[in-house]
Protein backbone atom coordinates (compact mmCIF):
# COMPACT_ATOMS: atom_id res chain seq x y z
CA UNK A 1 0.00 0.00 0.00
CA UNK A 2 1.38 3.52 -0.58
CA UNK A 3 -0.57 5.08 1.89
CA UNK A 4 -0.45 5.13 5.61
CA UNK A 5 -2.73 2.03 6.98
CA UNK A 6 -4.50 2.63 10.05
CA UNK A 7 -4.97 -1.25 12.49
CA UNK A 8 -8.55 -1.13 10.95
CA UNK A 9 -7.08 -1.62 7.04
CA UNK A 10 -4.57 -3.90 7.86
CA UNK A 11 -7.04 -6.45 9.76
CA UNK A 12 -8.76 -5.84 6.43
CA UNK A 13 -5.93 -6.82 4.35
CA UNK A 14 -4.45 -9.52 6.64
CA UNK A 15 -5.61 -12.90 7.37
CA UNK A 16 -9.57 -13.65 6.34
CA UNK A 17 -10.23 -15.70 8.99
CA UNK A 18 -8.82 -13.05 11.48
CA UNK A 19 -10.63 -10.45 9.87
CA UNK A 20 -14.08 -11.95 10.33
CA UNK A 21 -13.31 -12.57 13.93
CA UNK A 22 -11.80 -9.41 14.64
CA UNK A 23 -14.85 -7.61 13.15
CA UNK A 24 -17.38 -9.93 13.82
CA UNK A 25 -16.89 -9.46 17.66
CA UNK A 26 -16.89 -5.34 18.11
CA UNK A 27 -20.52 -5.58 15.86
CA UNK A 28 -21.81 -8.33 17.77
CA UNK A 29 -21.42 -6.44 20.98
CA UNK A 30 -22.40 -3.25 19.92
CA UNK A 31 -25.70 -4.85 18.49
CA UNK A 32 -26.38 -7.28 21.29
CA UNK A 33 -27.00 -3.30 23.48
CA UNK A 34 -28.85 -2.19 20.30
CA UNK A 35 -30.90 -5.42 20.85
CA UNK A 36 -30.81 -4.59 24.74
CA UNK A 37 -32.35 -1.75 24.17
CA UNK A 38 -34.82 -3.11 21.72
CA UNK A 39 -35.93 -4.96 24.49
CA UNK A 40 -35.57 -2.88 26.96
CA UNK A 41 -38.03 -0.15 25.17
CA UNK A 42 -40.56 -3.21 25.05
CA UNK A 43 -40.42 -3.80 28.47
CA UNK A 44 -40.73 -0.15 29.38
CA UNK A 45 -44.12 0.42 27.66
CA UNK A 46 -45.77 -2.38 27.95
CA UNK A 47 -45.83 -1.36 31.96
CA UNK A 48 -43.01 -3.35 33.44
CA UNK A 49 -41.46 -1.63 36.54
CA UNK A 50 -44.32 0.89 36.28
CA UNK A 51 -44.51 1.25 40.02
CA UNK A 52 -40.70 1.40 40.46
CA UNK A 53 -40.23 4.70 39.31
CA UNK A 54 -43.77 6.31 40.08
CA UNK A 55 -47.23 5.43 42.00
CA UNK A 56 -48.68 7.23 39.47
CA UNK A 57 -51.02 5.84 36.53
CA UNK A 58 -49.82 6.44 33.50
CA UNK A 59 -52.36 5.61 30.94
CA UNK A 60 -50.06 5.49 28.06
CA UNK A 61 -48.21 2.11 28.25
CA UNK A 62 -49.15 -1.72 28.72
CA UNK A 63 -50.60 -4.05 25.28
CA UNK A 64 -51.94 -1.28 23.85
CA UNK A 65 -48.85 0.77 23.57
CA UNK A 66 -47.09 -2.90 22.44
CA UNK A 67 -49.74 -2.89 19.58
CA UNK A 68 -48.68 1.02 18.76
CA UNK A 69 -45.26 0.39 18.48
CA UNK A 70 -45.97 -2.33 16.22
CA UNK A 71 -48.13 -0.22 14.25
CA UNK A 72 -44.82 1.66 13.80
CA UNK A 73 -41.86 -0.87 13.63
CA UNK A 74 -42.39 -1.79 9.88
CA UNK A 75 -41.84 2.04 8.62
CA UNK A 76 -38.99 2.63 11.55
CA UNK A 77 -37.49 -0.12 9.89
CA UNK A 78 -38.32 1.49 6.27
CA UNK A 79 -35.91 4.80 7.68
CA UNK A 80 -33.46 1.58 8.26
CA UNK A 81 -33.53 0.00 5.18
CA UNK A 82 -32.75 3.60 3.15
CA UNK A 83 -29.76 4.51 5.70
CA UNK A 84 -28.59 0.82 6.22
CA UNK A 85 -28.71 0.30 2.07
CA UNK A 86 -26.75 3.63 1.00
CA UNK A 87 -24.18 2.69 4.43
CA UNK A 88 -23.81 -1.10 2.82
CA UNK A 89 -23.12 0.24 -0.94
CA UNK A 90 -20.69 2.97 -0.03
CA UNK A 91 -19.11 1.07 2.66
CA UNK A 92 -19.03 -2.07 -0.06
CA UNK A 93 -17.14 1.09 -2.41
CA UNK A 94 -15.08 1.86 0.10
CA UNK A 95 -13.31 -1.70 1.49
CA UNK A 96 -12.99 -2.63 -2.43
CA UNK A 97 -11.11 0.76 -3.00
CA UNK A 98 -9.04 0.26 0.15
CA UNK A 99 -7.96 -3.34 -1.54
CA UNK A 100 -6.90 -1.68 -4.29
CA UNK A 101 -5.09 0.84 -3.08
CA UNK A 102 -7.48 3.56 -4.37
CA UNK A 103 -7.51 6.25 -1.14
CA UNK A 104 -8.51 9.21 -3.26
CA UNK A 105 -11.20 6.85 -4.67
CA UNK A 106 -12.41 5.87 -1.02
CA UNK A 107 -12.32 9.25 0.17
CA UNK A 108 -14.84 10.54 -2.72
CA UNK A 109 -17.07 7.58 -1.77
CA UNK A 110 -16.88 8.55 1.89
CA UNK A 111 -18.28 12.32 1.45
CA UNK A 112 -21.05 10.96 -2.09
CA UNK A 113 -22.24 8.81 0.87
CA UNK A 114 -22.53 11.67 3.17
CA UNK A 115 -24.12 13.80 1.67
CA UNK A 116 -26.37 11.47 -0.04
CA UNK A 117 -27.83 9.92 3.08
CA UNK A 118 -28.36 13.70 4.20
CA UNK A 119 -30.76 14.66 1.33
CA UNK A 120 -32.37 11.19 1.03
CA UNK A 121 -33.61 11.61 5.24
CA UNK A 122 -34.87 15.82 4.42
CA UNK A 123 -37.69 13.90 1.93
CA UNK A 124 -38.26 10.66 3.81
CA UNK A 125 -39.07 12.13 6.84
CA UNK A 126 -41.34 14.57 5.16
CA UNK A 127 -43.53 12.46 3.55
CA UNK A 128 -43.43 9.66 6.77
CA UNK A 129 -44.62 12.92 9.34
CA UNK A 130 -46.91 14.32 6.80
CA UNK A 131 -48.60 10.79 5.99
CA UNK A 132 -48.58 9.01 9.45
CA UNK A 133 -52.04 8.95 10.28
CA UNK A 134 -53.39 7.72 7.07
CA UNK A 135 -51.20 4.72 6.69
CA UNK A 136 -51.40 3.53 10.50
CA UNK A 137 -55.21 3.78 9.51
CA UNK A 138 -54.77 1.92 6.04
CA UNK A 139 -53.44 -1.22 7.82
CA UNK A 140 -55.31 -1.71 10.38
CA UNK A 141 -55.13 0.73 13.53
CA UNK A 142 -58.08 0.59 15.52
CA UNK A 143 -57.80 1.51 19.04
CA UNK A 144 -54.57 2.49 19.24
CA UNK A 145 -54.60 4.91 16.42
CA UNK A 146 -54.06 8.35 18.13
CA UNK A 147 -50.86 6.49 20.34
CA UNK A 148 -49.61 4.88 17.21
CA UNK A 149 -49.67 8.67 15.56
CA UNK A 150 -47.91 10.50 18.53
CA UNK A 151 -45.54 8.01 18.91
CA UNK A 152 -44.29 7.87 14.95
CA UNK A 153 -44.50 11.86 14.20
CA UNK A 154 -41.83 12.31 17.11
CA UNK A 155 -39.42 9.39 16.01
CA UNK A 156 -40.03 10.40 12.08
CA UNK A 157 -38.99 13.68 13.40
CA UNK A 158 -35.64 12.58 14.51
CA UNK A 159 -34.78 10.02 11.41
CA UNK A 160 -32.19 12.37 10.25
CA UNK A 161 -30.08 11.26 12.88
CA UNK A 162 -30.95 7.53 12.34
CA UNK A 163 -29.88 7.80 8.49
CA UNK A 164 -26.66 9.73 9.11
CA UNK A 165 -25.58 7.37 12.04
CA UNK A 166 -26.22 4.20 10.03
CA UNK A 167 -24.11 5.68 7.37
CA UNK A 168 -21.02 6.82 9.69
CA UNK A 169 -21.27 3.17 10.96
CA UNK A 170 -20.69 1.89 7.67
CA UNK A 171 -17.89 4.27 6.88
CA UNK A 172 -16.49 3.30 9.98
CA UNK A 173 -16.80 -0.78 9.49
CA UNK A 174 -15.70 -0.01 5.90
CA UNK A 175 -12.26 0.97 6.56
CA UNK A 176 -12.20 -1.69 9.19
CA UNK A 177 -12.36 0.24 12.53
CA UNK A 178 -15.41 -1.92 14.17
CA UNK A 179 -14.41 -1.14 17.41
CA UNK A 180 -15.31 2.69 17.04
CA UNK A 181 -18.90 1.85 15.43
CA UNK A 182 -19.37 -0.42 18.27
CA UNK A 183 -18.74 1.76 20.86
CA UNK A 184 -20.66 4.28 19.23
CA UNK A 185 -23.72 1.61 19.42
CA UNK A 186 -23.17 0.74 22.59
CA UNK A 187 -23.51 4.18 23.65
CA UNK A 188 -26.28 5.56 21.99
CA UNK A 189 -28.55 2.06 22.99
CA UNK A 190 -27.05 2.51 26.49
CA UNK A 191 -28.32 6.40 27.12
CA UNK A 192 -31.32 5.13 25.84
CA UNK A 193 -32.10 2.31 28.18
CA UNK A 194 -31.82 5.11 30.81
CA UNK A 195 -33.32 7.48 29.31
CA UNK A 196 -36.60 5.15 28.79
CA UNK A 197 -37.95 4.81 31.81
CA UNK A 198 -36.94 8.58 33.27
CA UNK A 199 -39.26 9.58 30.12
CA UNK A 200 -41.91 7.19 30.34
CA UNK A 201 -42.33 7.16 34.01
CA UNK A 202 -40.47 9.97 36.12
CA UNK A 203 -41.52 12.64 33.61
CA UNK A 204 -44.77 10.72 33.47
CA UNK A 205 -44.76 10.98 29.29
CA UNK A 206 -45.82 7.80 28.43
CA UNK A 207 -45.02 5.91 25.25
CA UNK A 208 -44.31 9.29 23.92
CA UNK A 209 -41.23 9.80 26.46
CA UNK A 210 -39.94 6.40 24.68
CA UNK A 211 -40.37 8.54 21.32
CA UNK A 212 -38.26 11.59 22.70
CA UNK A 213 -35.88 9.16 24.68
CA UNK A 214 -34.92 7.49 21.22
CA UNK A 215 -34.68 10.85 19.30
CA UNK A 216 -32.19 12.19 21.82
CA UNK A 217 -30.11 9.32 22.18
CA UNK A 218 -29.93 9.44 18.66
CA UNK A 219 -29.03 12.69 18.20
CA UNK A 220 -26.20 13.09 20.97
CA UNK A 221 -24.68 9.39 19.01
CA UNK A 222 -25.01 11.07 15.92
CA UNK A 223 -22.62 14.60 17.78
CA UNK A 224 -20.08 11.57 18.80
CA UNK A 225 -19.64 10.14 15.03
CA UNK A 226 -19.34 13.68 13.99
CA UNK A 227 -16.48 14.73 16.09
CA UNK A 228 -15.16 11.37 14.85
CA UNK A 229 -15.25 12.14 11.09
CA UNK A 230 -15.28 15.71 10.71
CA UNK A 231 -13.43 16.93 13.95
CA UNK A 232 -10.55 14.20 15.06
CA UNK A 233 -9.96 13.73 11.58
CA UNK A 234 -8.05 10.32 12.66
CA UNK A 235 -10.00 8.46 10.30
CA UNK A 236 -8.32 6.35 7.21
CA UNK A 237 -10.93 8.17 4.77
CA UNK A 238 -10.50 12.33 4.92
CA UNK A 239 -13.55 14.60 4.39
CA UNK A 240 -12.74 17.43 1.88
CA UNK A 241 -16.32 18.59 1.37
CA UNK A 242 -15.01 21.79 -1.02
CA UNK A 243 -15.75 22.48 -4.29
CA UNK A 244 -17.48 19.21 -4.19
CA UNK A 245 -19.86 17.89 -6.78
CA UNK A 246 -21.39 14.23 -7.43
CA UNK A 247 -19.88 12.19 -9.89
CA UNK A 248 -21.84 10.00 -11.63
CA UNK A 249 -19.25 6.90 -11.62
CA UNK A 250 -19.01 7.16 -7.84
CA UNK A 251 -23.14 7.55 -7.76
CA UNK A 252 -23.95 4.03 -9.84
CA UNK A 253 -21.16 2.44 -7.57
CA UNK A 254 -22.61 3.33 -4.45
CA UNK A 255 -26.32 2.46 -5.66
CA UNK A 256 -25.43 -0.39 -6.99
CA UNK A 257 -24.86 -2.25 -3.92
CA UNK A 258 -26.93 0.38 -1.83
CA UNK A 259 -30.42 0.53 -3.82
CA UNK A 260 -31.05 -3.64 -3.88
CA UNK A 261 -29.82 -3.34 0.23
CA UNK A 262 -32.31 -0.68 0.49
CA UNK A 263 -35.38 -2.56 -1.68
CA UNK A 264 -34.05 -5.77 -0.01
CA UNK A 265 -34.48 -4.26 3.76
CA UNK A 266 -37.55 -2.19 2.23
CA UNK A 267 -38.99 -5.90 1.66
CA UNK A 268 -39.00 -7.30 5.02
CA UNK A 269 -40.39 -3.58 6.15
CA UNK A 270 -43.13 -4.64 3.41
CA UNK A 271 -43.67 -7.90 4.56
CA UNK A 272 -44.34 -6.87 8.10
CA UNK A 273 -46.67 -4.06 6.90
CA UNK A 274 -48.45 -7.04 5.09
CA UNK A 275 -48.50 -9.75 8.34
CA UNK A 276 -49.72 -6.90 10.71
CA UNK A 277 -52.21 -6.51 7.77
CA UNK A 278 -53.08 -10.17 7.95
CA UNK A 279 -53.62 -10.41 11.47
CA UNK A 280 -55.82 -7.96 11.83
CA UNK A 281 -57.77 -9.42 8.85
CA UNK A 282 -58.00 -12.67 10.81
CA UNK A 283 -59.68 -11.14 14.51
CA UNK A 284 -56.17 -10.82 16.33
CA UNK A 285 -55.96 -7.31 16.26
CA UNK A 286 -53.93 -5.11 18.30
CA UNK A 287 -52.97 -8.43 20.98
CA UNK A 288 -51.90 -10.11 17.79
CA UNK A 289 -49.55 -7.25 16.80
CA UNK A 290 -48.66 -6.53 19.97
CA UNK A 291 -47.47 -10.32 20.01
CA UNK A 292 -45.37 -9.97 16.62
CA UNK A 293 -43.95 -6.69 17.47
CA UNK A 294 -42.28 -7.85 20.61
CA UNK A 295 -41.66 -11.60 19.51
CA UNK A 296 -39.97 -9.97 16.31
CA UNK A 297 -37.35 -8.33 19.05
CA UNK A 298 -36.69 -11.84 20.49
CA UNK A 299 -35.97 -13.02 16.69
CA UNK A 300 -33.38 -10.11 16.47
CA UNK A 301 -31.43 -11.23 19.56
CA UNK A 302 -31.01 -14.78 18.23
CA UNK A 303 -29.90 -13.38 14.77
CA UNK A 304 -27.95 -10.36 15.51
CA UNK A 305 -24.44 -12.57 15.95
CA UNK A 306 -25.51 -13.11 11.62
CA UNK A 307 -25.62 -9.86 11.40
CA UNK A 308 -22.46 -8.70 13.12
CA UNK A 309 -20.43 -11.21 11.10
CA UNK A 310 -22.25 -10.15 7.93
CA UNK A 311 -21.19 -6.58 8.38
CA UNK A 312 -17.26 -8.32 9.03
CA UNK A 313 -18.46 -10.65 5.69
CA UNK A 314 -19.05 -7.88 3.30
CA UNK A 315 -15.82 -5.82 4.18
CA UNK A 316 -13.72 -8.64 4.14
CA UNK A 317 -14.66 -10.04 0.92
CA UNK A 318 -14.99 -6.44 -0.76
CA UNK A 319 -11.36 -6.04 0.08
CA UNK A 320 -10.17 -9.18 -1.11
CA UNK A 321 -12.65 -8.49 -4.47
CA UNK A 322 -11.16 -5.58 -5.10
CA UNK A 323 -7.16 -7.06 -4.52
CA UNK A 324 -8.76 -10.11 -6.54
CA UNK A 325 -7.43 -12.54 -4.39
CA UNK A 326 -10.81 -14.76 -4.56
CA UNK A 327 -9.68 -17.88 -2.11
CA UNK A 328 -9.36 -15.15 0.89
CA UNK A 329 -12.80 -14.10 -0.46
CA UNK A 330 -13.82 -18.13 0.10
CA UNK A 331 -12.35 -18.69 3.36
CA UNK A 332 -13.90 -15.67 4.73
CA UNK A 333 -17.30 -16.59 3.25
CA UNK A 334 -17.25 -19.89 4.50
CA UNK A 335 -15.89 -19.91 7.52
CA UNK A 336 -17.94 -16.84 8.90
CA UNK A 337 -21.36 -19.43 7.89
CA UNK A 338 -20.32 -22.35 9.71
CA UNK A 339 -19.68 -19.79 12.90
CA UNK A 340 -22.77 -18.34 12.19
CA UNK A 341 -24.60 -22.01 11.93
CA UNK A 342 -22.80 -23.14 15.35
CA UNK A 343 -24.10 -19.66 16.97
CA UNK A 344 -27.80 -19.89 15.64
CA UNK A 345 -28.46 -23.63 16.52
CA UNK A 346 -27.91 -22.44 20.36
CA UNK A 347 -29.58 -20.06 20.11
CA UNK A 348 -32.74 -21.46 18.34
CA UNK A 349 -32.16 -24.61 21.32
CA UNK A 350 -32.29 -21.87 24.32
CA UNK A 351 -34.88 -19.81 22.92
CA UNK A 352 -37.34 -22.62 22.23
CA UNK A 353 -36.87 -23.94 25.57
CA UNK A 354 -37.67 -20.63 27.86
CA UNK A 355 -40.04 -19.22 25.49
CA UNK A 356 -42.88 -19.45 27.94
CA UNK A 357 -40.25 -17.63 30.23
CA UNK A 358 -39.56 -15.07 27.87
CA UNK A 359 -42.81 -14.09 27.41
CA UNK A 360 -43.51 -13.87 31.03
CA UNK A 361 -41.15 -11.32 31.23
CA UNK A 362 -43.39 -8.77 28.38
CA UNK A 363 -46.70 -9.67 29.98
CA UNK A 364 -46.83 -8.51 33.17
CA UNK A 365 -49.91 -6.33 32.62
CA UNK A 366 -53.03 -7.46 34.33
CA UNK A 367 -54.77 -7.86 30.99
CA UNK A 368 -52.10 -9.41 28.81
CA UNK A 369 -52.74 -13.14 29.13
CA UNK A 370 -53.80 -13.82 25.98
CA UNK A 371 -50.91 -11.93 24.98
CA UNK A 372 -48.69 -14.68 26.54
CA UNK A 373 -50.28 -17.38 24.43
CA UNK A 374 -49.83 -16.08 21.46
CA UNK A 375 -46.19 -15.03 22.20
CA UNK A 376 -45.38 -18.01 23.01
CA UNK A 377 -46.23 -19.92 20.15
CA UNK A 378 -44.29 -17.39 17.87
CA UNK A 379 -41.30 -17.77 19.94
CA UNK A 380 -41.24 -21.50 19.56
CA UNK A 381 -42.12 -21.61 15.84
CA UNK A 382 -40.17 -18.94 15.05
CA UNK A 383 -36.93 -20.71 16.35
CA UNK A 384 -36.99 -23.27 13.82
CA UNK A 385 -35.68 -21.23 10.75
CA UNK A 386 -32.71 -19.52 13.04
CA UNK A 387 -30.20 -22.23 11.87
CA UNK A 388 -30.72 -21.79 8.39
CA UNK A 389 -31.20 -18.23 8.52
CA UNK A 390 -26.84 -18.15 8.45
CA UNK A 391 -27.05 -19.39 4.93
CA UNK A 392 -28.99 -16.46 3.91
CA UNK A 393 -27.36 -13.94 5.54
CA UNK A 394 -23.72 -14.37 5.64
CA UNK A 395 -24.74 -15.02 1.42
CA UNK A 396 -26.19 -11.45 1.00
CA UNK A 397 -23.98 -10.29 2.89
CA UNK A 398 -20.84 -12.06 0.47
CA UNK A 399 -22.86 -10.27 -2.65
CA UNK A 400 -22.90 -7.15 -1.28
CA UNK A 401 -19.52 -7.11 -0.69
CA UNK A 402 -18.90 -8.52 -3.96
CA UNK A 403 -20.85 -5.70 -5.48
CA UNK A 404 -22.99 -8.06 -6.64
CA UNK A 405 -25.98 -6.14 -4.75
CA UNK A 406 -28.84 -7.42 -7.09
CA UNK A 407 -28.16 -11.61 -6.04
CA UNK A 408 -28.50 -10.38 -2.89
CA UNK A 409 -31.84 -8.65 -3.58
CA UNK A 410 -33.38 -11.15 -5.75
CA UNK A 411 -32.84 -14.23 -2.91
CA UNK A 412 -34.36 -11.61 -0.30
CA UNK A 413 -36.87 -10.93 -2.53
CA UNK A 414 -37.57 -14.48 -3.00
CA UNK A 415 -37.79 -15.15 0.93
CA UNK A 416 -40.01 -12.01 1.30
CA UNK A 417 -42.40 -11.02 -0.89
CA UNK A 418 -42.61 -14.02 -2.55
CA UNK A 419 -42.90 -17.10 -0.15
CA UNK A 420 -43.16 -15.32 2.99
CA UNK A 421 -46.63 -13.25 2.40
CA UNK A 422 -47.46 -16.67 -0.22
CA UNK A 423 -47.10 -19.26 2.46
CA UNK A 424 -48.41 -17.11 4.98
CA UNK A 425 -51.67 -16.12 3.47
CA UNK A 426 -52.25 -19.90 2.40
CA UNK A 427 -51.84 -21.78 6.29
CA UNK A 428 -53.72 -18.49 7.32
CA UNK A 429 -56.77 -18.31 4.64
CA UNK A 430 -56.85 -21.37 2.96
CA UNK A 431 -55.48 -23.81 5.77
CA UNK A 432 -57.14 -22.02 8.15
CA UNK A 433 -54.25 -22.20 10.38
CA UNK A 434 -54.98 -18.48 12.30
CA UNK A 435 -52.11 -17.14 13.60
CA UNK A 436 -49.68 -20.15 13.79
CA UNK A 437 -50.20 -20.34 10.10
CA UNK A 438 -48.45 -16.69 9.73
CA UNK A 439 -45.98 -17.96 11.91
CA UNK A 440 -45.30 -21.13 9.99
CA UNK A 441 -45.10 -19.14 6.45
CA UNK A 442 -42.36 -16.88 7.95
CA UNK A 443 -40.60 -20.14 9.21
CA UNK A 444 -40.56 -22.22 5.94
CA UNK A 445 -40.32 -19.25 3.61
CA UNK A 446 -36.95 -18.06 5.54
CA UNK A 447 -35.22 -21.92 5.25
CA UNK A 448 -36.31 -22.44 1.87
CA UNK A 449 -35.03 -19.14 0.54
CA UNK A 450 -31.77 -19.22 2.27
CA UNK A 451 -31.01 -22.52 0.86
CA UNK A 452 -31.25 -21.30 -2.63
CA UNK A 453 -29.14 -18.18 -1.66
CA UNK A 454 -26.76 -20.31 -0.33
CA UNK A 455 -26.26 -22.90 -3.14
CA UNK A 456 -26.61 -19.41 -5.68
CA UNK A 457 -23.52 -17.95 -3.11
CA UNK A 458 -21.42 -21.59 -3.75
CA UNK A 459 -22.11 -21.26 -7.34
CA UNK A 460 -20.41 -17.75 -7.49
CA UNK A 461 -17.69 -17.88 -5.61
CA UNK A 462 -16.74 -21.08 -7.31
CA UNK A 463 -16.70 -19.26 -10.63
CA UNK A 464 -14.72 -16.65 -9.57
CA UNK A 465 -12.05 -19.04 -8.74
CA UNK A 466 -12.23 -20.94 -11.47
CA UNK A 467 -11.84 -17.67 -13.49
CA UNK A 468 -8.66 -16.96 -11.67
CA UNK A 469 -7.12 -20.09 -12.41
CA UNK A 470 -8.17 -19.90 -16.07
CA UNK A 471 -5.99 -16.90 -15.75
CA UNK A 472 -3.22 -17.63 -14.21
Amino acid sequence: MQHKQTNGVKTLLGDPKKAIIKLSIPMIIAMSANTIYNLADALWVSGFGHFIFTDKIIPTVGPDALAAVGFVLPFFMMVMAISTGIGLGGGSAISRRIGADDKNGADNVAIHSIILILLLSIVFTIILFASSQTIFTAIGAESTIELATSYGNIIFAGSIFMFFSQVAYAILRAEGDANRAMYAMMFGAGLNIVLDPIFIYTFEMGLNGAAYATVLSMAITSSVLVYWLFLRKNTYVSFHFKDFSFKKDILKDIFKVGLPASIQQLSMSITMLVIIRMITLQGANEIGVAAYNTGWRVVMIAVLPLLGIATAVTSVTAAAFGAKVYEKLNAAYLYAMKIGLVIEIICAVAIFAFAPQISSIFTTASDAGQLHIYLIDFLKISSLFYPGAAFGIITSAMFQGTGKGTYSLITTLLRTIVLTVFLSALFTFVFQWGLTGIWWGLVIANLVGSIIALLWGKIYVNNLMKKTATTG
